[in-house]
């Protein structure tokens, strides 16, 4: 027990797999995928009178983050020319429209330039695209709703090589969309694409060319590639419906596999890494703390949640500080404390979230940590700095940046993932994208 609980109190990560500037936000959760910012400079507290925006741009539809790199902003979003859409969890809309990738000044918020393509859309909350751009080395690389993956040169725009999942690996369109953040490791692309024997697939990031496929399930999920280092080695974690996976990330082979099952299919979050020990959760109270091998890349389940314990996330990836899971639980919508350890709920708390006093499912709150601080994007458009601690939720400051223009269960929401970037925070809805200086004066 001793040893479980000082792994605990290591870092959230091991150290970060590549470095990038402390200024860029260059792929979903920042540069190493930890969820934290690392830039020095920033409000303790926000001034009275609110703080300051730089700028507001016109965007089209879309659940995707924005990311930035090189004085960019990148994003992916959905321009609607027919169709209506109806947030049905077991329904389809049909849409016609076009999905692009738009690239914005970080500073001015001016257009560089916009690539597009026509895309049919029919999927389950249809309001555009779903994962953010993953920028490296030059080049962006871009995943639509319903599959298409394109590589762009980053300064112009121009098209290095494109695929499309769908048609080329006989992948079936998930119901909620193509929704795993691409992952960009060395020399080699990582994407959750589906179909038989290529759940998980690695492309030469500079040709688009096929290096392995590797696994088959009944669904491919929606959960992003992840990359760990352990046992002296580096694995690429693989969470789909049926199991989470450790696969040696150059060959595919799978290293180990544990059985973890969502409901509905959605393997969704990250699992997160504590020391020898991953964190992994879902909607319909499954979640469990996987013990992995020090000696070689192997894995087995320390605990499983029970339905009154832990916490089960969707929308948001937890985070992890000081064996203290801070996650918003899908089913129950509030942000929630709980011990890694033993599973045992500390505190929650709806304010970060959907803000009312009661049960909201899916209620989300995107959590990014500062120094000793976090800032949240809530649901309802706002950016708030606070102390999250084993004791309890303590709000400092609260500023409101885009309206919700999307719906869930009756009430108003945006799902968008900000980028923290440039001392100032990066965050869309279905119509603008905002950047707000979080610069100390």
């Amino acid at each position: 027990m001793m040893k479980l609980l000082l792994s605990f109190m290591l870092p959230l990560l091991a150290l970060p797999l590549f470095k990038a500037s402390a200024a860029d936000w260059p792929q979903w959760l920042g540069p190493d995928r930890a969820s934290v910012w690392q830039e020095r400079g920033i409000v303790e507290t926000f001034p009275a009178d609110g703080l300051n925006v730089k700028w507001r741009i016109p965007i089209g539809l879309g659940y995707s983050g924005p990311a930035v790199a090189d004085g960019k902003v990148y994003v992916l979003d959905y321009e609607l020319k027919s169709g209506k859409i109806a947030n049905s969890p077991g329904s389809r809309s049909k849409l016609e429209g076009q999905e692009r990738v738009v690239c914005f000044d970080a500073d001015s918020g001016n257009v560089k330039w916009t690539y597009s393509y026509n895309r049919e859309y029919e999927l389950s909350y249809a309001s555009g695209p779903r994962c953010t751009p993953t920028v490296n080395d030059g080049r962006v690389y871009a995943l639509g709703g319903h599959g298409d993956l394109t590589c762009l040169d980053a300064e112009s725009g121009d098209v290095v090589w494109k695929k499309e999942h769908a048609k080329e690996y006989d992948a079936p369109t998930p119901i909620w969309g193509f929704a795993a953040h691409p992952l960009v490791e060395g020399n080699l692309l990582y994407c959750i694409v589906g179909g038989e024997g290529s759940v998980a697939v690695a492309f030469d990031k500079r040709t688009g060319k096929e290096v392995w496929r590797a696994l088959s399930a009944n669904e491919q999920g929606y959960c992003p590639p992840t990359m760990i280092e352990h046992a002296g080695v580096k694995q690429l974690l693989i969470w789909h419906p049926e199991a989470l996976n450790g696969l040696n990330p150059r060959t595919g082979e799978v290293y180990w596999s544990v059985d973890l099952k969502p409901a509905y299919g959605m393997s969704v979050t990250a699992p997160r890494k504590v020391g020898s020990y991953l964190y992994a959760s879902a909607i319909g109270s499954i979640g469990a703390l996987v013990k992995l091998d020090d000696g070689k890349p192997a894995a087995e389940i320390e605990w499983r949640g029970k339905s009154k314990d832990s916490v089960y996330c969707c929308n948001s990836t937890p985070h992890i500080v000081d064996g203290v899971i801070y996650g918003n639980d899908c089913q129950v919508g509030s942000l929630m404390a709980v011990r890694l350890d033993t599973a045992e709920r500390l505190w929650e708390t709806f304010k970060p979230t959907s803000g009312g006093t009661r049960r909201a499912s899916h209620g989300t709150a995107f959590i990014v940590r500062h120094q000793d601080r976090f800032f949240l994007f809530s649901e309802t458009g706002d950016l708030i700095l606070a102390n999250l601690s084993k004791d309890g939720y303590h709000e400092i400051s609260r500023f409101h940046v885009v309206d919700p223009t999307n719906e869930c269960f009756g009430r108003d929401v945006v799902w968008s993932h900000p980028a923290f970037a440039n001392k100032s925070v990066y965050a869309r809805n279905d119509k603008e994208l905002v950047c707000v200086s979080l610069a100390a004066e």
